[in-house]
């Protein structure tokens, strides 16, 4: 029997961890110390209160039924509760808040709710890979709107061509910005929302990293901005702030129709997050300063230990407002691959070429300060040895 895969994804590009995990299981199997500074998973338990208020749901027979697809009320109620104290932002539970199976899973199925096969869904380069993706898998066609060092990493909309804006029906923006640490504030989102307003397009605004802030620097909402609810839905996940990336809970909140167009799709394809992992989401989010302060104190104390080698070997960057990443130059003369690979064979180190986020990520690399810090400081003093 010939089985073959569909064109979708037959002509999708490895995903960059994927190809990253390759290379880096065949250097472990050869013995080698491997320091993994790649993917962004915080090497911190879950706060103990979450995991108790997940044990205590866990044993109510309740919670081992079919949970509701857009998420149990008490959750998204504590998500609008969560929006107005942090941001100052009113939002209907019922109407503009869903709950999602990790942000990535509604990030993914948004394009869904909103592209037909042929129109054109834009998306930051450098960004996160689900972004082009997901358009692709929706039968769209994916346009990077390029973001550049000259510009703080911030998308220059009016440099997107009118042939290309009538035909577009969202796009994806991502501030605090994986890769590139970059931050935004509200007069560009003021210009988003007349962006988005003039140009009929959904604005898809990834926030999974407005808790990580560092230096007092507090990162705002897209949807603080007048206007910008009418324009977009923001997703958010507990897995950054809470260190619960295995658990796979998040939310997305914004414009009711744009909402419901979400929720539509997630009634047809999944069945929801399981209920006790929502309890336990509630006691997060109920209490969210919790243990916080000591996170963002050991993470920014990671990415200026990291921060301070780049310094000893004269590798260019901008100190991180927020996000747990270091963005980088590569040597001159070196391509991002290049000097990824470089470092996995000589120094054992596992770093992620800018390039994997898009072609505008070349010349970069992105390092996570999620993993000990005993361990960055030893990749710091393996980076210093090698030779460029």
């Amino acid at each position: 029997m010939d089985i073959k895969w569909s064109k979708r994804i037959e002509d999708l590009p490895p995903y960059l961890f994927a190809e990253i995990d390759a290379k880096k299981n065949a250097l472990l199997k050869k013995g080698v110390d491997v320091i993994d500074l790649g993917v962004g998973d915080p090497d911190i338990p879950t706060p103990s209160n979450i995991i108790d208020a997940l044990k205590d749901a866990a044993d109510d027979p309740e919670n081992h039924r079919y949970p509701s697809y857009q998420g149990m009320l008490p959750f998204r109620q504590a998500a609008a509760d969560w929006y107005k104290e942090r941001f100052g932002v009113e939002l209907d539970p019922e109407n503009e808040v869903v709950a999602l199976i990790g942000s990535k899973e509604g990030i993914a199925n948004t394009p869904l709710a909103f592209i037909n096969p042929g129109d054109v869904g834009l998306f930051t380069d450098p960004g996160y890979p689900v972004y082009p993706t997901s358009i692709s898998f929706a039968g769209g066609v994916p346009v990077s709107v390029p973001l550049y060092k000259e510009n703080d990493f911030l998308p220059d909309l009016k440099a997107i061509p009118e042939s290309t804006l009538s035909k577009s029906k969202l796009l994806f923006l991502n501030y605090p910005n994986n890769p590139t640490t970059a931050v935004a504030d509200k007069a560009f989102f003021e210009d988003v929302v007349e962006f988005a307003v003039s140009n009929n397009i959904l604005i898809c605004h990834d926030a999974a990293y407005t808790e990580i802030a560092y230096d007092g620097y507090v990162p705002p909402s897209f949807l603080e901005v007048d206007g910008a609810k009418e324009c977009s839905i923001e997703f958010h996940s507990l897995s950054k702030t809470f260190n619960m990336t295995g658990w796979r809970i998040g939310f997305a909140v914004g414009n009711k129709k744009a909402i419901g167009g979400l929720g539509k799709i997630k009634t047809n394809i999944d069945s929801g997050a399981f209920q006790a992992v929502q309890h336990a989401g509630i006691e997060a989010l109920k209490n969210h300063t919790l243990g916080l302060d000591d996170r963002r104190k050991l993470f920014q104390e990671r990415r200026d230990i990291f921060c301070k080698g780049l310094d000893a070997i004269g590798l260019a960057y901008t100190k991180p407002k927020a996000t747990f990443y270091v963005w980088f130059s590569v040597p001159e003369g070196m391509s991002s691959k290049e000097f990824s690979s470089k470092l996995l064979e000589e120094a054992g180190i596992v770093v992620t070429p800018g390039n994997g986020f898009g072609d505008a990520g070349e010349g970069y690399a992105r390092v996570s300060t999620t993993f000990s810090t005993e361990r960055i400081i030893q990749a710091v003093e393996r980076l210093k040895e090698v030779k460029f």
